[in-house]
């Protein structure tokens, strides 16, 4: 059998040990998976799978994913491979993030907009916080993405993040959360799979959700 070959995407951002060790666990449970965190456009377009994470500010994201040069290879995964996202790594797949007036990829179409939430309390009578950091539940698109498979619906998933994803097409949601207003947490289409919060920091079923992508076939 082949090797299934999965690049974690170093740019230079991110938090990638915690990212990569995540998803090395993850293959332990799978045949023949091997996994490389790499700064090299070959080995990404070597890849059978794509992780790109993100994390810090989305101008700063975009800026050292262009000078790496692992632009291309990135997109070229995007149009033709699984490819995750996680925390800014899901942001960047948007058209537009309203951090530093910033373009992203627009792979999937919509924008980043910040919490605005000054004021607003939450039921327990608390003052929402930005960034929204901890954990929260994530409810599951109908029907459920092939990711969610075997996860709960309503599961509890760890956030840190002060911008937040507005999808043009619902259709692209793939899990929401509440957070001051329910938004997308999760997005996909075709091979592209992305998250706002962060499955390395979400114990079981974190590892659930990269687990699956192991063995997803879109």
């Amino acid at each position: 059998m082949s090797v299934n070959r999965v690049a974690v995407v170093d740019y230079g951002m991110g938090n990638l040990r915690s990212v990569a060790q995540a998803v090395m666990h993850a293959a332990s449970s799978v045949d023949h998976a091997e996994v490389t965190v790499t700064s090299d456009p070959q080995v990404v377009r070597n890849a059978h799978r794509v992780v790109l994470p993100g994390q810090g500010a989305m101008p700063d994201c975009m800026r050292e994913l262009r000078e790496s040069g692992l632009l291309d290879a990135v997109l070229e995964a995007a149009a033709s491979k699984p490819l995750f996202g996680v925390c800014v790594g899901m942001q960047m797949l948007l058209d537009h993030s309203d951090e530093g007036h910033t373009p992203g990829l627009g792979l999937i179409p919509g924008r980043v907009v910040k919490f605005e939430l000054a004021g607003q309390t939450q039921p327990d009578g608390t003052r929402y916080k930005v960034p929204q950091m901890g954990w929260n539940q994530v409810w599951q698109a109908t029907p459920a993405h092939p990711l969610w498979q075997g996860i709960d619906d309503g599961s509890w998933y760890y956030f840190v993040h002060s911008f937040y994803t507005k999808v043009s097409d619902p259709a692209h949601g793939a899990a929401e959360t509440d957070y001051g207003g329910r938004f997308a947490c999760a997005i996909a289409r075709d091979n592209i799979f992305a998250t706002q919060f962060h499955p390395e920091k979400s114990a079981a079923q974190g590892l659930a959700l990269f687990r699956n992508f192991l063995h997803w076939q879109p």
